[in-house]
């Protein structure tokens, strides 16, 4: 009995450590990139100097074109990122200011996104492996439930959530394999998708007053001397509960509604996402309103 206890303890012993050496190779690794992604990239880099940075969803990723303020001479960087929710345009800018950066504009894409204060792990997940190494990310995990397993369970991080973290990203990260995210001052534009039917359904949702998120990024810029520039971005006209953006201006009142901004099908991609050319036409709009 003894032996076999002796066994298992060896073994457990023997795992841990193998656990602890992958996870000490895998940050290894991500802490060596700063080109695969707009969270590696911040993570990498210190005391940037920008005149705009646009924070958001996918909705601001698509939405606003970098290159036309640029050519403003605005020096802008568009790190809205797909999928992405409150909770990670809040912790990207509490990295950026961790590192020192120095930004005079933010813009930022509220709207769908109110209606959640949860995270969105395939996004939240690019900032788990630095969080050991940066105060910021660690206290913005603290508050989730599983923050025990993701800081003190070795290697746990890159296992759940493989398929963003794990052995292929790594791979990729070691390589330097070159990816499209960080190209066009992080502009990202969509085509045209004939066949697809211009309709979506909003009905379901409802903005969260407060959003602490949100209320947070608010209350970040005001404190670092930014000037936080809160916009609702277009959907198509066929889109059912467009009552919603009302409720969040409502709520909201400092929060911009653009939504009606553009609104022919022609210039969009899907409902929710505006093709090249309405990026364009919208991203003209707001060049000329506020800057």
């Amino acid at each position: 009995m003894k032996k076999f206890l002796l066994f298992i303890l060896k073994s457990l012993v023997a795992i841990t450590i193998i656990l602890v050496v992958l996870d000490l190779g895998y940050t290894k690794i991500y802490k060596q990139s700063s080109s695969r992604g707009k969270v590696d990239q911040v993570y990498g880099s210190t005391a940037r100097k920008y005149d705009i940075v646009i924070l958001g969803s996918s909705r601001a990723n698509n939405h606003f074109v970098s290159k036309m303020f640029e050519d403003k001479g605005l020096k802008t960087f568009n790190y809205g990122m797909s999928g992405a929710h409150l909770f990670e345009a809040d912790l990207l800018l509490k990295l950026m200011l961790e590192r020192n950066y120095q930004i005079k504009n933010i813009i930022i894409e509220v709207d769908l996104n109110l209606s959640n204060d949860k995270r969105a792990d395939g996004v939240a997940s690019k900032f788990l492996p630095y969080i050991h190494d940066s105060k910021v990310i660690r206290e913005q995990f603290e508050k989730e439930t599983d923050f025990d397993y993701l800081y003190y369970v070795p290697f746990y991080r890159y296992i759940k959530y493989d398929s963003q973290i794990g052995f292929r990203e790594g791979f990729k990260t070691l390589n330097k394999e070159a990816t499209t995210l960080l190209n066009n001052q992080g502009y990202y534009a969509l085509g045209n998708k004939k066949k697809m039917k211009m309709r979506n359904d909003i009905r379901s949702l409802m903005p969260l007053v407060p959003n602490k998120y949100y209320e947070d990024i608010k209350l970040l810029c005001k404190k670092n001397n930014i000037k936080l520039i809160s916009i609702m971005t277009p959907m198509c006209e066929n889109t059912k509960g467009m009552n919603y953006f009302e409720k969040v201006k409502k709520a909201y009142p400092e929060i911009y509604n653009y939504e009606n901004v553009v609104v022919e099908d022609q210039y969009f991609s899907s409902c929710g996402h505006m093709n090249d050319m309405g990026a364009k036409k919208f991203t003209a709009v707001v060049i000329n309103d506020f800057f």
